[in-house]
């Protein structure tokens, strides 16, 4: 059968009222302009209350609502967190009660060591790779591997062991350093390292016994944290890989034990959507139980507004 060149005939098709169709998009839940000197609650208020917006809404909620039952609010960090800045947001929402524990990687504790000891971090790869000065700060590689080294012979992993070297060392900039707050708080931090990656193990100091020992031991307190996240919430912010793989195995245990980790809100907060975050975090581990969310946008200026309406109060 060869069909003809022929029009459709419309003129019997069936139409409807428009007031009469179920629209997504209405007005009422439609943006408001920010008038000038209003309050950061008024801003939020005047948000569209949709897509990214309500997302936005809804995990700023879940995490009140974890603080107020105190229950669980487990931040998983990555490096780029640290060295774009945000460990002074960070301290302060570990001193306001709304961090219950940190997962990190090795990356991150690099930049988050550097900043403590001299106020900086971040090295320009690019200009000191083809000399061969990349990752070669002695202070950077020798005391790290010593605090990591010290305390797996103490029975601690790499967080604790990192943290308690920072606080005996009370270094210049401490008040910016995401792990010497840990220390003084007594807020758990756990650091997930894959053999490799990190700029310190290039340096002769550095121990695979003690990475590996460390990294397991954090690895175990990092499930036993994961265990309380009954009614809480976990964030993975800026980890793409490792924490997410390191989550979903968390998750996995606890649930092996019987715990079945209900009301459970996960939150992936990067610039980009990728695979593991978004199955390991948001999809997988809240399927039939909980809610998953995922809000895309730069850590330096999200990180941020989260914790300016987690103070502005409830929304």
């Amino acid at each position: 059968m060869i069909f003809p060149y022929e029009d459709f005939d419309l003129t019997a098709i069936h139409t409807y009222p428009l007031s009469s169709r179920v629209s997504k998009a209405n007005a009422a839940d439609f943006a408001r302009p920010c008038r000038p000197g209003a309050t950061f609650q008024a801003f939020l208020d005047s948000l569209p209350n949709m897509l990214g917006a309500a997302d936005f809404r809804a995990v700023v909620k879940a995490i009140a609502a974890a603080r107020r039952g105190d229950r669980g609010i487990l931040w998983g960090l990555g490096a780029h967190v640290i060295k774009t800045g945000l460990g002074p947001v960070i301290v302060d929402l570990m001193e306001r009660g709304f961090v219950s524990g940190i997962a990190t990687n090795g990356a991150a504790v690099i930049h988050d060591f550097e900043v403590a000891l001299v106020g900086a971090t971040s090295e320009d790869v690019d200009e000191s790779l083809g000399p061969g000065r990349f990752g070669m700060a002695d202070e950077t590689g020798r005391l790290l591997n010593e605090a990591i080294a010290e305390g797996t012979r103490s029975g601690v992993g790499i967080g604790q062991g990192v943290s308690r070297a920072l606080a005996a060392q009370a270094p210049p900039f401490a008040h910016l350093s995401v792990l010497a707050a840990a220390a003084r708080l007594n807020i758990p931090i756990t650091v997930h390292v894959a053999i490799g990656t990190d700029v310190i193990h290039m340096h002769p100091a550095a121990s695979g016994a003690a990475f590996g020992e460390g990294s397991l031991r954090d690895f175990r307190h990092l499930v036993a944290n994961v265990a309380k996240l009954e009614g809480g919430v976990y964030l993975n912010c800026g980890s793409a890989v490792v924490l997410p793989e390191v989550f979903l195995k968390a998750v996995a245990l606890a649930r092996n034990r019987g715990l079945p980790l209900t009301d459970l809100t996960t939150v992936n907060l990067d610039f980009v959507r990728l695979y593991r975050p978004q199955t390991n975090v948001v999809t997988r581990p809240t399927a039939g139980t909980g809610r998953g969310y995922s809000l895309v946008g730069h850590h330096e200026i999200m990180i941020p507004l989260l914790a300016a309406a987690l103070a502005a109060g409830d929304i």
